[in-house]
């Protein structure tokens, strides 16, 4: 690392280039003088998809919980790379969506912070005729991989069938534009990071479907011996948001939520209160629980908030 350049990690799908270019020009503009290099990196769970989409590979069924340490961990596939260039001190900090990141940092490396977070829901995005999840004829197919879309979608539609249309939003679109599904559900923030808030689509509220843990956020990992970053860093950073988000993997970690559980959280801080809610499902969807909370902003309130959640939870399960 240079007085003047940033060397900046990132995944090289077409999602994590336009966040991970947004927020090198944000970083730019805190700190005059300063030139941020995006290094592309590809990782592991990058070329799962690439497998699954080219029919190389079948991806586990949505029983795979159930397959414990065989059950490919896609959230730590998408960051170990990132992880392991960091250590190496190949880029000198990383931008990740704060969704892909597993509960556990590596020891040696920190969570910087988040800058401003886009809106954490969902959308619909329906074929030709098909505006809204309300228009849709009975039996109609979703195209989502995810079971925590799948299953809330299911409490008002259980008439919905669901198909895997993976890919980036572009090939997802292709996909649906194709009629592999009357229509697909995807995050907001990806559709407006891309410069696509403009495709028609229906905001999907939270009282449907709650969002995963960090959803709509970006989270800015580094070593955590380097200071000097750190302070680069730091004027980008958004306490709103990192309060917000740190609860929600609080959260994550207290449930245990992996790769293949089904699961939402959405923190919402206001004044001088937190509020929560959130969603887990066994991977059948036969026993879906959702449950909500409030408490004051002082730490033993957020830390009573998310253990009697996550508790509850439990017990429900």
């Amino acid at each position: 690392m240079s007085a003047q350049t940033l060397r900046m990690g990132t995944r090289g799908s077409p999602l994590a280039k336009a966040q991970s270019s947004w927020y090198a020009r944000l970083l730019e503009k805190a700190n005059p003088g300063l030139s941020v290099e995006s290094v592309l990196i590809k990782t592991s769970g990058d070329t799962l998809s690439e497998r699954i989409n080219e029919g190389r590979y079948e991806a586990p069924a949505a029983a795979s919980e159930a397959l414990g340490e065989a059950a490919p961990n896609v959230k730590a596939m998408f960051v170990k790379e990132i992880e392991a260039a960091l250590f190496d001190k190949r880029v000198d900090f990383a931008v990740h969506s704060a969704k892909d990141l597993p509960a556990d940092i590596p020891e040696g490396l920190v969570l910087a912070g988040y800058p401003v977070r886009e809106d954490p829901r969902d959308v619909f995005i329906g074929a030709p005729g098909r505006a809204s999840l309300a228009q849709l004829p009975q039996g109609a197919k979703v195209g989502t991989a995810s079971l925590r879309r799948q299953i809330q979608l299911r409490a008002s539609r259980p008439d919905l069938s669901f198909v895997a249309l993976r890919g980036n939003v572009d090939t997802r679109l292709r996909k649906l534009a194709e009629g592999q599904a009357s229509g697909i559900v995807l995050a907001l923030a990806g559709l407006r990071r891309l410069g696509l808030a403009g495709t028609r689509h229906e905001v999907i509220g939270i009282d449907a479907v709650i969002p995963a843990p960090g959803q709509g956020a970006l989270a800015l990992e580094c070593r955590a011996d380097a200071a000097a970053v750190l302070a680069m860093l730091a004027p980008t950073l958004d306490e709103k948001t990192r309060l917000e988000v740190d609860i929600e993997r609080r959260f994550l970690k207290a449930v245990g939520g992996g790769c293949a559980t089904p699961l939402g959280a959405l923190a919402r801080v206001e004044a001088g209160e937190v509020s929560m809610v959130v969603f887990w499902s066994d991977v059948e969807g036969k026993k879906p629980v959702r449950l909500s909370g409030r408490a004051g902003r002082r730490p033993e309130e957020i830390s009573s908030l998310v253990d009697g959640l996550a508790g509850r939870l439990r017990a429900g399960a």
